[in-house]
């Protein structure tokens, strides 16, 4: 059997534990907490709210619109962090195996980040994935869903460390910021019908409890 999604992070998340200092560890615990201090997410959008437009250039740099995908059914909106986070690439790989259930489902799956085309494009390639991949430069999107945050100095410190030019990647000059790993589930009138906004990016929604959302609404229609 394999492993669920939750099990890959798990798995991943001890190897990291060896491997990266026991400062920088205790520098990131205090990012996760700062974030729940902070309450932040308190104004992402939940279950019941309208969705905000979605409509960003894809992997190739061509305008997309998720309201094109409403149209036919409901839509997964998941955001992550970036191709260089590999929490975010285990959670993509996921949703890719099920990719098939989903559309029979009679849904589609968008992923969206902050980085350029050019990294989502290697995002996509190097993940195989066969969904679309939005680029959201300048955070528009992502702060208008309320999940948003902004780097303390220490967090900063953290990623200069790690060698991430957060600003650099995502194309927004001087911008330390980076949205909540966050998953949606959009109904064709808008209206979100799941929402999951943890300020923890280690932990993710598993795709196949986002699926059974789907498939419930499925069987009841």
């Amino acid at each position: 059997m394999s492993a669920t999604l939750s099990q890959q992070l798990d798995e991943f998340l001890a190897g990291w534990k060896q491997r990266v200092p026991p400062e920088r560890q205790a520098a990131m615990e205090r990012h996760i907490a700062h974030l729940t201090e902070t309450a932040a997410g308190e104004n992402a959008k939940q279950v019941g709210d309208q969705a905000p437009d979605i409509v960003l250039p894809d992997a190739t740099g061509q305008s997309f619109a998720v309201a094109d995908l409403l149209a036919k059914g409901p839509v997964i909106v998941t955001f992550y962090r970036g191709g260089w986070c590999p929490y975010c690439n285990l959670e993509l790989k996921a949703y890719q195996a099920v990719l098939a259930r989903i559309t029979a489902a009679g849904a589609s799956l968008v992923a969206i980040s902050p980085e350029k085309p050019d990294d989502t494009l290697s995002t996509t390639e190097k993940n195989a994935l066969t969904f679309p991949v939005l680029s959201d430069v300048g955070q528009k999107v992502g702060k208008a869903f309320g999940l948003v945050y902004a780097f303390t100095d220490e967090l900063r410190s953290v990623y200069d460390g790690f060698k991430l030019d957060i600003p650099g990647k995502n194309g927004s000059p001087d911008e330390w910021a980076l949205p909540l790993s966050a998953t949606y589930v959009i109904g064709p009138d808008g209206r979100i019908r799941f929402a999951d906004t943890s300020v923890d990016y280690r932990r993710r929604t598993d795709p196949l409890e986002v699926l059974g959302v789907l498939e419930h609404r499925a069987a009841a229609e």
